[in-house]
């Protein structure tokens, strides 16, 4: 009788123990979908993408145009010695949320931490999990080619010090959940404002004219005002044309979007679930109009411009 007992204690324990594998293994690839459809509402991270220099995809390299010189995207795949692949969890946060790197330096914010500060734990740690599951591509970092005391780490964290404000997106409790979803990808995730948002002479984002447009995108680039002004932002797009846009990269006039938005549909928000996209424009169209002038004349001068074709 006790070893039938013991027997039956055991083949328990055995089967306890193959339903917490299993559950284990379920959590794990459930964090892997996640961070999956993370990086795809992130755009696909395209900046870490060198489509024009090859080296993989997320492998870096890819220039960066900015006022005060040409930052190059780093290697985020986990290859051990050029990319993350030694990277902790808890290293990942801190790059992550703190704009910190695991030597304790401070990031340039080119790199958009600024944004992704507001992300949630369980997003963070998903984007972590998927991108671990992708194949390592060794690729060197490519040294910034900026000006002095732009290219100093000093700098870096001086910059941080004066304009970083850390803090997750909570939700309003004034607003829908459909606007407040729309307003955490938008705000964290998608890091729209990185491009979409006028900086000021240090480069900090003037929020007080939020996603109304900036001459300085990150290639160089005009990136359009996302308020609804009708005149320069997009105050006669429909949810429905937003929502279109951002799965075709197709504008209402029929034209197509080109440059970085164009990879940044295709390899991120193309994929992203429609009740998502609905949320983005749900919340893009309640923003207050902010008219950017500024915006026009930039366009004007593009068009009398002899080099602009080149």
């Amino acid at each position: 009788m006790k070893r039938t007992r013991n027997a039956g204690v055991a083949a328990l324990g055995v089967t306890i123990a193959a339903l917490l594998i299993a559950a284990n293994a379920s959590a794990e690839d459930g964090a892997i979908d996640r961070g999956r459809a993370v990086l795809e509402a992130a755009g696909g991270c395209t900046c870490h993408s060198d489509g024009k220099g090859g080296g993989g995809p997320l492998s870096g390299g890819r220039a960066m145009k900015t006022p005060f010189g040409v930052f190059y995207s780093t290697n985020i795949t986990p290859d051990p010695e050029t990319g993350i692949g030694r990277w902790s969890d808890a290293d990942f946060v801190r790059a992550m949320r703190e704009g910190l790197a695991p030597d304790g330096h401070a990031y340039f914010p080119v790199f958009p931490y600024t944004s992704f500060t507001g992300m949630s734990d369980a997003d963070v740690r998903a984007l972590k999990s998927y991108l671990f599951t992708l194949a390592p591509v060794r690729r060197e970092n490519r040294p910034h080619d900026a000006w002095p005391p732009f290219s100093w780490r000093i700098a870096a964290a001086a910059w941080r010090w004066m304009f970083f404000e850390p803090g997750r997106v909570e939700p309003d409790p004034a607003q829908s959940p459909e606007w407040n979803r729309g307003a955490y990808l938008v705000t964290a995730v998608a890091h729209c404002g990185e491009c979409h948002t006028p900086r000021s002479l240090p480069g900090a984002l003037d929020r007080s004219r939020w996603l109304a447009g900036s001459k300085d995108g990150p290639e160089g680039d005009l990136a359009p005002n996302l308020t609804p002004d009708v005149d320069t932002g997009i105050g006669l797009w429909t949810k429905t044309d937003m929502i279109w846009f951002l799965q075709t990269g197709q504008l209402p006039d029929g034209d197509d979007t080109e440059g970085l938005m164009a990879e940044v549909i295709e390899h991120g928000y193309g994929h992203v679930p429609e009740p998502d996209l609905q949320a983005i424009a749900v919340y893009l169209h309640a923003l207050p109009a902010v008219r950017n002038d500024a915006l026009a004349e930039h366009d004007h001068d593009h068009a009398h411009d002899p080099d602009a074709a080149e």
